[in-house]
C-alpha cells in the first residue's frame, strides 16, 4: 500500500435501524456484529491501518458525545487525530474538516481516504488492491475516486452509480469516469440498472489528494469551506447539514469509479446478520433460543441469563437488550426509525432511546 494514503473513519452514524442494541451511548460502530468479537469500528481502524501501513496515520471523525467512546475503543488512535463534531451536519462537512487538518499536517498534496466505521469487508486482499488502484489514481489525476460495489441483487437501499467513459486499468481494476450518482432507486428502477450492467452500488469510500478535495469544496460547496476556512470547528453551528454526495460528487467533473467485488456489506439494519451469519441454518440465534414451527428469523439478546421462545413464526427479527425488546418483520425493518421518532415525542419514553 502506498504509504502516502491517510484513512479517516467517518464515526458519527448512530446506527438507528439496530435499536434496541443501538442507543445513544452505545451506536452501532461500537457494537459487535459480525461474529469477530471486535467493535465494527475496531474492526474498520484495524483493516485500514494494515493497509496504510502505520497506526499513526489514521484519523476519525465522530460527534462530541461519542469521542469518549471512540478514545475508549482505539486507545492508539494519536490525540490530534480525532476531530469531534460539536453538532452532526451530515459529511460534506466531516469531509471538509478532516481534509483542512490533514492538509496542515501532511501537506495538501497527501493522498487521503474517507471510510464508513461500520462496514464489513470479506476479502481482505481484494480490497487492499482495490485501494491500491484508487491510490495510484489519485496520485496521478486530479480526481475523486470511489469505490463501486458490483450489484448482487437490485437493492432499493443503496444509492448507484454509473460508469462512464472507461479509461483504462489499475491493478487489473478497470476504471471510468463517473456519469451520474442515484439516489436509493425504487424496485424497478433498479432492475432496470443492474440490466445495463454499467451501475455500482455507492460504497460511500472515497479517495483523492487533499489540495483537489478542497478545491473542488471551494467550488461547489463555498457555504461549508468560507465558514470552515475562517472559524475552525467553531464554524459547526453556521454550517448547512449536506452529505458530501450532494454538495460535491452529485456536482464535481472529477469523479471516478473503481468498480470492486471483495465482499461488502454496509449493515444498515439487523437484516445484515442474515446475510453474514445464516448460513445453512433455519434461523440466525445469537441467543438462547428454543424455537418450534419457526424459519427466517433473527433472533438476538444482549444477555446470557434470558431465554427467547418462539412458536409458529416466519421471518421476524426478535431483538432483546436491556429493557427494551423489539419484534419486527424482516421487510419492515427500514421502519424502526419511524419508530424512535414515537419514542423521542413521549418524555417518559425517551430514557429508551
Amino acid at each position: 500500500m502506498d504509504k502516502s494514503l491517510i484513512p479517516v473513519i467517518l464515526a458519527g452514524g448512530k446506527g438507528e435501524r439496530f435499536w434496541p442494541l443501538s442507543r445513544k451511548y452505545r451506536p452501532k460502530q461500537f457494537l459487535s456484529l459480525d461474529g469477530s468479537g471486535k467493535s465494527l469500528l475496531q474492526s474498520t481502524a484495524d483493516r485500514l491501518s494494515k493497509l496504510a501501513g502505520d497506526a499513526e496515520k489514521l484519523w476519525v471523525v465522530t460527534s462530541a458525545s461519542m469521542a469518549q467512546g471512540v478514545r475508549e475503543q482505539l486507545p492508539q488512535l494519536p490525540e490530534k487525530h480525532l476531530l469531534a463534531e460539536p453538532e452532526g451536519r451530515d459529511t460534506a462537512p466531516a469531509v471538509a474538516w478532516a481534509a483542512l487538518e490533514i492538509a496542515r499536517t501532511y501537506g495538501e498534496d497527501a493522498i487521503v481516504g474517507f471510510f464508513p466505521a461500520d462496514h464489513w469487508i470479506e476479502d481482505q486482499q481484494a480490497f487492499q488492491a482495490t485501494l491500491e488502484a484508487a491510490t495510484q489514481l489519485a496520485s496521478a489525476e486530479d480526481s475523486i475516486v470511489t469505490l463501486g460495489i458490483t450489484p448482487s441483487h437490485p437493492s432499493t437501499g443503496y444509492g448507484y452509480i454509473e460508469q462512464g467513459e472507461k479509461l483504462g486499468n489499475l491493478e487489473g481494476l478497470p476504471i471510468y469516469k463517473v456519469s451520474r450518482f442515484t439516489e436509493k432507486p425504487n424496485r424497478e428502477t433498479a432492475e432496470s440498472f443492474l440490466a445495463t450492467g454499467r451501475f455500482s452500488w455507492n460504497s460511500g469510500m472515497f479517495i483523492f489528494r487533499a489540495e483537489v478535495i478542497l478545491a473542488e469544496l471551494r467550488t461547489h460547496a463555498p457555504e461549508i469551506m468560507g465558514l470552515l476556512e475562517e472559524q475552525g470547528v467553531a464554524a459547526y453551528p453556521q454550517l448547512p447539514k449536506k452529505s458530501i454526495d450532494y454538495a460535491l460528487m452529485e456536482k464535481t467533473e472529477l469523479s471516478y469509479v473503481l468498480p470492486a467485488s471483495f465482499g461488502w456489506d454496509d449493515l444498515g439494519d439487523w437484516n445484515a446478520l442474515e446475510r453474514l451469519l445464516k448460513g445453512d441454518a433455519p434461523n440466525v440465534e445469537l441467543a438462547n433460543h428454543v424455537g418450534i414451527d419457526t424459519e427466517g428469523a433473527i433472533l438476538y439478546s444482549s444477555s446470557e441469563d434470558e431465554v427467547i421462545v418462539t412458536l409458529g413464526l416466519e421471518d421476524v427479527v426478535v431483538v432483546r437488550d436491556g429493557n427494551a425488546t423489539l419484534i419486527v418483520k424482516k421487510d419492515r425493518t427500514q421502519e424502526i426509525k419511524q419508530v424512535l421518532q414515537k419514542l423521542k415525542s413521549n418524555p417518559k419514553l425517551d430514557n429508551f432511546l
